[in-house]
């Protein structure tokens, strides 16, 4: 039988090669395959009900006139946005895990995702716009993310960060619980609902900025700074060995990873435990060493697509924010890493 997990070459003319390992390329087909279904039926789920054809014909073009509207206009911006959201936020989680080689380094536990909450806070304090709400959440996320470098500085592998990142997400906790205080009644409920993870009302406005991000950054993570995100998994001393330029490498991983993270909380609010849970299925899925990052990718799109059907129909009438449900399920997977993680001896 077949060995899925060995790595091949595929050669190419002009003495190119590409080496793979069929478990992972079936894996993220998988994953890809299931965020497309999902999206099929999330698009044709709703009041207005549609077929699986009838969806595929009007994002083809050949749809009736309602059946356009409702999937296009309606519901594609929203479904678009969860997908993009999952995917960033999973590729983030992929790029701080591998770099604090820790099953714990994500947005949620390194503190970004609070920094981008009390951006949109302060932002929703002055009364400005949805659009600077967005800004805002970006710049928080960011500035968190500055300050757990700087303070980390002398160690950004490994536990350092992690424990940094605890410390700055309980001080950003409370800052943002001081925050909702001093807002008034109706803008404290709208805070509320953003700071839920909520893809409520998503459009195109939401999903295009975080689509450039993503545009941009996937390229610089896979393939400028993949290979030796790879090696510093084996640390530091074994990366310097091989010739990896760490004090360029491991700052330009971390922004990339900030900017994701921020970016994604911007499009959709804090979503939580996407970037903790989604790499290491992924991992589980492909059995492959390394960050595994497109597998990631891939596996944070399916996940909170299938997330936000469940939220939208799985509670009857009433529709749940999907930092809901992401919330439920990935905190009962953080009590199991956490158990697994005591049990190994890591913890």
């Amino acid at each position: 039988m077949t060995d899925l997990t060995r790595t091949r070459t595929l050669r190419a003319p002009g003495g190119l090669s590409v080496r793979y390992r069929p478990r992972t390329v079936l894996a993220v087909t998988a994953c890809l395959f299931t965020a497309a279904a999902v999206a099929v039926a999330t698009l044709g789920s709703g009041d207005y009900p549609l077929t699986p054809g009838e969806v595929l014909s009007a994002l083809t073009g050949g749809g009736d006139p309602a059946a356009d509207f409702v999937v296009n206009e309606l519901r594609l911006p929203r479904v678009v946005t969860a997908l993009l959201t999952g995917a960033a936020l999973a590729l983030s989680g992929a790029v701080l895990q591998a770099l604090v080689r820790n099953p714990l380094g994500s947005p949620d536990v390194l503190g970004l995702t609070q920094g981008a909450t009390t951006g949109a806070l302060l932002v929703v304090a002055t009364g400005g716009s949805s659009l600077a709400l967005a800004g805002g959440a970006v710049a928080g996320g960011t500035a968190a993310g500055a300050l757990i470098r700087a303070l980390s500085r002398r160690g950004t592998g490994g536990h350092r960060l992690v424990l940094v990142g605890i410390g700055v997400a309980a001080v950003l906790g409370g800052v943002n619980g001081y925050l909702l205080t001093r807002i008034k009644l109706m803008e404290a409920a709208r805070a509320l609902l953003w700071l839920t993870g909520s893809l409520d009302g998503r459009g195109w406005d939401d999903a295009l900025p975080l689509l450039a991000v993503l545009a941009a950054l996937l390229p610089v993570v896979l393939l400028a700074c993949g290979p030796g995100l790879r090696m510093l998994e084996l640390g530091d001393d074994a990366a310097l060995a091989l010739g990896v330029p760490i004090e360029r490498i491991r700052p330009a991983l971390l922004a990339c990873a900030v900017l994701l993270a921020s970016a994604a909380a911007a499009a959709a609010g804090p979503v939580s435990f996407i970037a903790l849970t989604a790499p290491q299925l992924a991992r589980r899925l492909t059995r492959a060493p390394g960050p595994n990052l497109l597998a990631s990718t891939a596996m944070g799109a399916a996940l909170l697509a299938a997330a936000d059907l469940a939220a939208q129909h799985a509670f009857g009438q009433r529709q749940l924010p999907v930092g809901v449900v992401t919330g439920v399920l990935g905190g009962g997977y953080l009590v199991w890493l956490l158990a697994a993680e005591r049990r190994a001896g890591r913890l």
